[in-house]
């Protein structure tokens, strides 16, 4: 922490987006031992995303089994760095005996190279999803994505990592217009995070430490990146980042 004129300021987190979407996703949070929130990318990508520093990486964590978020798991473990996700995860994964290799629970807090990690069950078609609620000094960061809604609330949140997969608007315009199929739109809409679930769930939430939103994960033909942030920004009156 800074001190500045009687006032306790939080330090700026150092967060970068590596990858995000269908193709992959995955993301540098800094503290006080930096972590990557999922492994969707090829574990080249990663390193050159690193300026081949992933030796500096406390470790990761692994929300869910596919590939978009866990492509480059094997490789991390490999190369050495601790990788955590749920029992379930690994299983889906074929990973069953590693000695860098961490199983956690949802509900059940953990250490993790200076984080305190809170893990929670998300609601996605895999195995045994997990979303993240992370502190990192004084820096609370939440952590979700691929999930139909979030179904805790949070206090004293500084930044939000989340999904923003869709727009119902947009969606129910395609369907329309013929554009999206019928089947694909269900799979869509229980499994990923919409715009007007993100803003349902923003407004239940105490903001009021609140540094940045990061929306993640926007669909390449369901989304509008401008008219989401301008729509969370409206809603929060917080720094909005697109991923």
């Amino acid at each position: 922490m800074v001190l500045s004129q009687g006032r306790v300021h939080l330090s700026k987190m150092d967060i970068r987006v590596l990858a995000s979407g269908s193709s992959g996703n995955a993301y540098y949070v800094g503290g006080e031992s930096p972590l990557l929130l999922e492994a969707g990318i090829p574990f080249r990508r990663i390193q050159e995303a690193l300026n081949f520093k992933t030796f500096c990486l406390g470790g990761c964590l692994i929300t869910h089994e596919h590939m978009d978020h866990a492509k480059a798991v094997k490789d991390m473990l490999k190369a050495g760095i601790d990788c955590c996700m749920s029992q379930g995860t690994a299983d889906a994964l074929g990973i069953y005996h590693h000695h860098r290799l961490h199983i956690v629970r949802a509900g059940v807090q953990f250490q993790f190279y200076g984080w305190t990690v809170m893990p929670f069950a998300t609601k996605h078609d895999a195995a045994e999803p997990l979303g993240f609620l992370m502190q990192s000094g004084e820096n609370k960061l939440l952590y979700a994505t691929d999930t139909e809604y979030i179904p805790h609330t949070f206090q004293g949140l500084n930044y939000i990592l989340v999904e923003c997969n869709f727009s119902m608007e947009i969606v129910k315009q395609r369907l329309g217009d013929g554009e999206l199929n019928r089947a694909l739109w269900d799979r869509i809409l229980r499994n990923h995070l919409s715009l007007e679930t993100l803003i349902d769930f923003l407004k239940a939430n105490d903001l009021s430490e609140l540094r940045e939103i990061w929306l993640l994960h926007l669909s390449n033909n369901n989304s509008d990146a401008g008219l989401f942030k301008r729509k969370i920004q409206e809603v929060t009156g917080k720094v909005v980042k697109v991923a």
